[in-house]
């Protein structure tokens, strides 16, 4: 079977766009896209559509690709909607892989788009609630919160305002990781802070300010551990790719020295482990079978770009990849080692807490990212001889975990 390559990768500036449509974002990457593998609309033979708020927010609740799709020119060939909480836009490119591995098509769109900024933010929050057993959440909500227990919060830690309850619920791990690890609010404080210092290099960002350690901590709280700057904010944003097989390649004339090839797309869900089964957990598992796909080891990667809703998600996942040994993430964020410049460079973009999240387009943007690393293009926050990148992104809670989860190494 021929390599899969990504020919052309374009994204929008995530942030807060009131005055733009779903579909001019959406039109906007995707034309990126098409002129960054030099390719037409004509030559796409299908197309995965990524997106979780067409529906809930937008009245979209069917056919939402098909939608979107038509208007930034693209019909009559197959159009998939994918749908796999904030993991969704990994999953659309996990889909196009298996549609060229298969033959049913060369060239393959994958193509995330999101409105989540609204008048009504509370509606806009409820989105997250979606991302578990509706069925049974305040049961989910208990069980999830009873991992915090042990460490109790200072006075004065917790907002007086509202916020998703996700945010509890990684509150909870965070405690969970500092009671079983040793980890400090400090170490988590870090990663914020060398997110935030990366987002000011990236045009891309939804932020763009420096912080310190110092200015993280002393942000207005959310709930304990967590502050203001470490959380994803509400993004609006769309982000595509364009994969083919070395015969697509070919037939549309992309100028291969700019392709870069998926080396690994692995896509796995939960499972019921116990919270003292780290090794067990869903992004380590994927990590193992990614990096056996691959032929690589985490020593052999360069760069990395992980899912961080909240600042703990950074160090959670760079043990779960195996950049670091399990417990030791919170001292190698304090130590520098996932700042550019470090020993394993992590989210140079500035991470979902400082690019944005953008739910169906965040894993894409992801992907763009180490895309721009491995071609040398990213500038002031270039990883110098990158070669190797992976890329890890979750959705949704079932049992103790992401429900979903994707992870893609990619090589020059």
């Amino acid at each position: 079977m021929s390599n899969i390559y990504i020919a052309g990768i374009a994204m929008t500036v995530f942030g807060r766009h009131k005055e733009r449509s779903l579909a001019d974002m959406a039109s906007e990457a995707f034309n990126g896209a098409l002129k960054d593998a030099g390719a037409k609309a004509s030559d796409i033979g299908a197309a995965f559509y990524a997106g979780m708020t067409n529906g809930p927010l937008q009245g979209q609740i069917a056919i939402p690709g098909q939608v979107v799709l038509a208007q930034v020119g693209l019909d009559s060939i197959p159009i998939y909607n994918v749908e796999n909480a904030c993991a969704s836009g990994s999953t659309a490119v996990h889909l196009a892989m298996q549609s060229l591995k298969a033959g049913a098509t060369d060239v393959a769109l994958a193509l995330g788009a999101e409105k989540m900024n609204i008048p009504d933010k509370v509606k806009a929050f409820s989105i997250f609630e979606a991302g578990w057993d509706v069925g049974r959440a305040e049961e989910n909500f208990a069980t999830l919160a009873k991992m915090g227990e042990g460490i109790e919060p200072p006075p004065g830690s917790e907002s007086d305002k509202p916020y998703s309850r996700f945010m509890s619920i990684y509150a909870a791990l965070c405690r969970n990781h500092m009671k079983t690890w040793g980890t400090t609010q400090r170490q988590i404080a870090a990663v914020c802070a060398k997110n935030h210092q990366h987002s000011v290099h990236n045009p891309y960002s939804q932020f763009r300010q420096s912080f310190t350690i110092e200015d993280v901590l002393a942000a207005p709280p959310i709930t304990y551990p967590i502050t203001l700057p470490m959380c994803a904010p509400l993004s609006d944003g769309a982000a595509a790719a364009i994969l083919c097989t070395a015969e697509g390649l070919k037939r549309i004339g992309t100028d291969k020295s700019r392709c870069i090839k998926v080396a690994a797309s692995v896509m796995r869900s939960f499972s019921h482990r116990s919270l003292d089964e780290p090794r067990k957990s869903v992004g380590h598992l994927s990590a193992l079978q990614a990096y056996e796909q691959a032929g690589l080891g985490p020593e052999d990667i360069d760069v990395a770009e992980v899912h961080d809703a909240s600042a703990m998600g950074e160090i959670i996942q760079a043990e779960n990849l195996g950049l670091v040994p399990f417990g030791q993430g919170g001292p190698a964020a304090e130590r520098g080692e996932f700042t550019v410049g470090g020993r394993i460079p992590i989210n140079p973009s500035g991470g979902l807490e400082s690019k944005g999240h953008p739910l169906g387009a965040t894993g894409i943007g992801q992907l763009y990212e180490l895309v721009t690393q491995l071609r040398g293009e990213a500038g002031a926050r270039q990883v110098e001889g990158a070669r190797h990148a992976i890329q890890e992104n979750g959705g949704g809670l079932q049992g103790i975990e992401e429900a979903a989860l994707a992870i893609h190494i990619l090589s020059k």
